[in-house]
């Protein structure tokens, strides 16, 4: 089986998001249905649905089989990942998501619309900061409704907690980070994040999880988790580059990490290596959402100089590289399963969105 196939159980997948929704509608009170019409409305927007897939593909490693028995847990990876991103979105003070506003602005605008008493903003980022842990129950719900033996739930709901965990211990790190400067945050501390937050939860996890409801022993568990990491790191070193606007004409994206402020590979990386004219062009944007294209671009370009753009690209090479390698010698994985696994690194380091 290979990403193409598993690509095609999206419509199942997405069929199964959107009844997920409809027997808590019912039942909730008639005050709260529209809130729960937010958050369906904002997870069937899309999205890549990558998480989802790397559910199905570690069922179909640990048995060789078609993955359907894994779909409601895939479907609860993606109710865990608009958990994740409506939060995210409150943090980075974000205005669009998925083609759309971002679930707290979307929320601070009905509240101006509808004229209500308080902040619009406070208004949104509150209901905003709750919708997102509402969809902890649906991602919950959906690995219990997996149908395998109550043995591989449990012990995906053993990796669920501890993904949940050790992407929070991410975020934590994440934050603390871009209230640093950027002097003082090495290159240890950014993949240190990348791994508790980026690795473990699009990558190790996801695999792991429908690795362990097909039944895959806990050695092979291991090696999917060393193998999903350092390709999760990857993935993530490879978004700092899309998120710096580097083929951003492909992608979409603009230099949106660096007026955020994020302390990336890229950035600690320049500016250790930076003299005082280019931090000073770094500086001017870091943080910064009112810089202009041409600081932006001036910035970019320091990334470029002083090699960290460069740097960035041969740690995804290296990482990637170190992962094809632990697969190649794996005895504990089928052989049959390793070209899926080769195809998805090969996804997620070189994609251009």
């Amino acid at each position: 089986m290979n990403l193409a196939q598993l690509y095609g159980y999206l419509p199942d997948l997405e069929r199964s998001l959107r009844s997920s929704y409809r027997p808590e509608r019912r039942t909730a009170p008639n005050a709260v249905r529209p809130y729960l019409d937010v958050n369906e409305e904002f997870t069937l927007r899309g999205g890549k649905r990558f998480r989802a897939v790397l559910v199905l593909a570690g069922y179909h490693i640990a048995t060789g089989r078609a993955p359907r028995p894994a779909l409601p847990a895939a479907a609860a990876l993606e109710h865990f990942q608009s958990w994740m991103l409506i939060h995210d979105d409150i943090i980075d003070h974000s205005e669009e998501r998925r083609g759309g506003p971002t679930v707290h602005r979307g929320l601070a605008a009905s509240h101006r619309r509808e004229r209500l008493g308080g902040s619009s903003e406070d208004y949104g980022a509150g209901i905003g900061i709750t919708l997102g842990d509402l969809e902890e129950p649906f991602t919950v719900e959906g690995l219990l409704a997996s149908p395998v033996p109550p043995a591989r739930r449990l012990r995906a709901l053993a990796e669920y907690v501890r993904m949940t965990r050790l992407t929070a211990y991410g975020q934590l790190l994440d934050i603390r980070n871009g209230t640093l400067e950027p002097s003082s945050v090495t290159e240890a501390d950014v993949l240190n994040v990348h791994r508790l937050k980026s690795a473990m939860y699009t990558v190790a996890c996801p695999l792991r999880i429908g690795a362990g409801l097909g039944g895959l022993s806990v050695p092979g568990l291991e090696d999917l988790e060393v193998i999903g990491t350092d390709l999760g790191v990857a993935f993530q070193l490879r978004d700092d580059v899309l998120g710096a606007g580097f083929d951003s004409q492909a992608s979409g994206k603009t230099a949106n990490d660096l007026s955020e402020g994020k302390r990336t590979l890229l950035v600690v990386r320049a500016w250790a290596s930076a003299d005082d004219s280019d931090r000073g062009r770094l500086a001017r944007v870091l943080g910064n959402p009112q810089a202009t294209p041409e600081d932006v671009e001036r910035a970019r370009d320091v990334l470029r100089r002083t090699g960290s753009l460069e740097y960035s690209e041969r740690r995804i090479a290296e990482l990637t590289a170190k992962a094809l390698r632990r697969l190649d010698q794996s005895r504990r994985l089928r052989p049959s399963a390793k070209p899926l696994l080769r195809e998805v690194a090969d996804r997620l380091v070189r994609r251009t969105s």
